[in-house]
């Protein structure tokens, strides 16, 4: 065993200790007994914890160059609480570049969760990370807030002081996060190399299925792909990862949470979708998978506005209604602006013959009028600085596959994409 596997995971601990330190007494002890150590940290503004925290409040206040008693008279809370997410913060991220922890684990109601949030999201990916919060799993969380490998669990019976369900909420939470990150530190001097990773788009493996070809022939050149369902949060994640610098490349072939958050959907994936790999100059080939659609809860009414349309219940969870000509016209515009902003190279393959598996002839979404409407919104918009792929072919076919690869395979030639080391005796 390697000395590293041999220390026991330092994991940093967040919540206000003025108002929670039995809470955090308790965690402490957790993380200790499942073989953790843990690093306090107390976010507390305007008492102490009566404990002595490794990272006081006032360290926190001055990671952003303040003290603690200018942000009591900052104003209000929310300002005081923001100020102390910008320390923790800078706080956090610097504890993790000099190797002083393993993981994270904060408490908190709202308050504490939008400052657990972005230390979440300032360290990088693979650096197991908990929030216990009340507040876990709802619409209030905008996922653009949501680190790609954040965990989380619901605060039940946490909102003040300690009992039998708190406690076992929180022994889970501090289990888990020790367990993570004993993992993560066994395993990062045995993991065998890997190629470069790429990252791919698709809404599940029935409506875009495409990956079940691509997949393989990447990994036969050498990479390492990384495939995403888009529904909302797995658009997040790669939207995240993709701003983290982590992919040589990616296939964004799914963009239908374009069309989610257009039309005001809680499907979403935020503002962002189809701009982080543009803006890291990472190379991006797309495509308009599902763009059609918007994606709603089927556990709710349809709105109004979508009463009327095609509709298609995927399962208990999720449906889809398509959207008209107009709205399909805005997408082409949006997705076009998208990749105009590109700082890297961007190519657009799109395939006139069909964008889903359920548009086709004597499919529930099959609108061909609108179709051909995007379609000729899309040639009009797509900037001169894309390259442009007009195929006539549906997404889901063999020669929508092959010109994905063509067009990659010439850029691994041109050197714009890192070239992979091609698995032995298999020809790419």
């Amino acid at each position: 065993m390697s000395a590293e596997t041999a220390t026991a995971p330092r994991i940093l601990v967040i919540g206000t200790g003025d108002t929670k330190a039995d809470e955090l007494n308790f965690m402490k002890q957790c993380i200790e007994a499942s073989g953790g150590s843990a690093v306090m940290m107390d976010v507390s503004v305007l008492g102490d914890p009566p404990y002595s925290p490794d990272h006081d409040k006032h360290a926190v206040a001055r990671a952003v160059d303040v003290t603690i008693a200018e942000i009591v008279s900052s104003g209000d809370e929310n300002t005081a609480m923001t100020l102390m997410a910008g320390g923790a913060v800078q706080l956090a991220r610097q504890l993790h570049q000099n190797g002083e922890i393993d993981g994270f684990i904060a408490i908190g109601g709202s308050m504490g969760t939008d400052l657990a949030l972005d230390v979440a999201l300032c360290l990088p990916l693979g650096v197991p990370k908990f929030v216990v919060s009340t507040i876990a799993y709802s619409h209030l969380i905008p996922p653009e807030r949501v680190a790609p490998d954040l965990m989380m669990i619901l605060w039940a019976g946490g909102l003040y002081g300690l009992n039998s369900i708190c406690k076992a909420v929180l022994s889970q939470a501090c289990g888990a996060v020790v367990g993570a990150a004993k993992i993560m530190l066994a395993s990062r001097a045995a993991a065998p190399a890997i190629g470069p990773t790429i990252g791919m788009t698709s809404l599940g493996s029935s409506c875009l299925r495409y990956m079940k070809t691509l997949k393989p022939a990447l990994e036969r050149r050498g990479y390492d792909v990384a495939v995403f369902h888009t529904t909302g949060m797995g658009g997040r994640a790669f939207e995240s990862i993709a701003g983290q610098g982590h992919f040589c490349a990616v296939f964004d072939f799914s963009l239908q949470e374009i069309t989610n958050h257009l039309a005001g959907s809680v499907v979403s994936s935020g503002a962002d979708r189809l701009e982080n790999a543009g803006a890291r100059g990472i190379p991006q080939i797309a495509a308009p998978g599902a763009v059609d659609m918007v994606d709603l809860p089927t556990w709710q009414d349809l709105p109004a506005k979508f009463s009327e349309r095609p509709f298609h219940a995927h399962n208990r969870l999720i449906g889809s209604v398509t959207v008209d000509a107009d709205d399909r016209r805005q997408v082409a515009r949006t997705i076009a602006a998208k990749l105009g902003a590109a700082k890297g190279r961007s190519a657009f393959i799109l395939p006139s013959g069909g964008i889903q598996e359920w548009d086709m002839r004597g499919e529930p979404l099959y609108e061909p009028e609108a179709l051909a409407a995007f379609v000729d919104e899309m040639r009009k918009a797509i900037p001169a600085g894309v390259e442009f792929h007009e195929i006539d072919a549906h997404i889901n076919g063999d020669d929508f596959v092959g010109k994905a690869l063509e067009i990659f395979d010439r850029w691994v030639e041109e050197g714009i994409v890192p070239r992979g080391t091609p698995v032995k005796g298999v020809a790419a």
